[in-house]
């Protein structure tokens, strides 16, 4: 338990620091998100295609259209908030990011995955009232990156409905892997029009960012072999705190009274709808 509970929390740091990098990129530099991608699923197809070499295991899905499905779904939601880590703070991106188990909750029912828990609508109220104060919408004008940090929530929910679908058929690792090898030719192919150049010290942060997401991945993996899906969704909003923590010391990120109100909230709704989850259920797979 403690060691799932130690590898998790590493999971979630890491994939917190993955941001890190990606602001220090988008600040300093004419990197574009799209090629930041680039750099986390050309790592990740390395990884993966390793590991699936030494394990002797199959390239062959039994169902290419839910696995690739699962791919475009995933793919989408990790440039899109990369966008959103661009646009906004390191803190607030990963908040309204983290909103997926809620979008996931919401959107179940209507793939017939589970139904909706009674008590579930108080946490659902919960999470859009967070969702609120973090985004402190001014109507006078569109908040943009704010909007995109929650489209990749949702996007996030969609990859991880596809998931539970495709992994009735295939392996995680396999999806997995054609997740980053897709991703790898896809944005190879869309960034050619916008690739910039890195210097030496951005081309440190690009594998630094790609590195660490990927070995979020891989502690996320490994931790789920040590404790129940419910128990780690509930870890999980841990990424919340770290990157809050993260994005103050190295942005000086602003934790206004709203906002930090919001992330508790979105916390709380996260945990509780987690907590409703039954036990038997498998683990969201993130890639971010």
């Amino acid at each position: 338990m403690y060691k799932g509970l130690f590898l998790l929390l590493t999971a979630e740091f890491s994939f917190a620091l993955a941001t890190v990098f990606v602001k220090f990129i988008t600040n300093n530099s004419d990197i574009p998100p799209i090629e930041i991608t680039f750099f986390r699923v050309l790592i990740g197809t390395f990884v993966t295609l390793g590991y699936m070499i030494r394990t002797h295991a199959s390239f062959r899905p039994k169902r290419p259209l839910l696995v690739f499905g699962r791919a475009i779904f995933s793919l989408s939601a990790l440039i899109v908030f990369f966008y959103a880590v661009e646009k906004t703070s390191v803190t607030k991106a990963n908040m309204l990011n983290m909103t997926y188990p809620v979008f996931i909750f919401i959107l179940a029912p209507l793939f017939r995955i589970q139904s909706v828990h009674k008590s579930a609508f108080i946490f659902l109220i919960a999470a859009m009232g967070g969702i609120t104060l973090v985004m402190n919408p001014d109507f006078s004008r569109i908040q943009t990156g704010d909007l995109i940090g929650l489209l990749s929530g949702i996007l996030a929910a969609f990859a991880i409905i596809a998931l539970s679908f495709a992994r009735l058929y295939d392996s995680t690792v396999l999806i997995v892997f054609y997740l980053m090898a897709l991703g790898t030719v896809c944005n190879g192919l869309i960034m050619i029009p916008f690739f910039v150049m890195p210097q030496d010290s951005e081309l440190i942060l690009l594998v630094a960012s790609g590195v660490s997401g990927v070995a979020g991945q891989v502690f996320l993996t490994m931790g789920y072999k040590y404790v129940n899906a419910r128990t780690g969704s509930m870890i999980s909003s841990s990424r919340i705190l770290f990157s809050a923590l993260l994005g103050v010391m190295f942005f000086s990120d602003k934790l206004s009274p709203h906002i930090i109100t919001g992330g508790i909230m979105i916390m709380t709704a996260i945990i509780g709808i987690s907590a409703l989850q039954r036990r038997n259920q498998e683990p969201p797979f993130t890639d971010h």
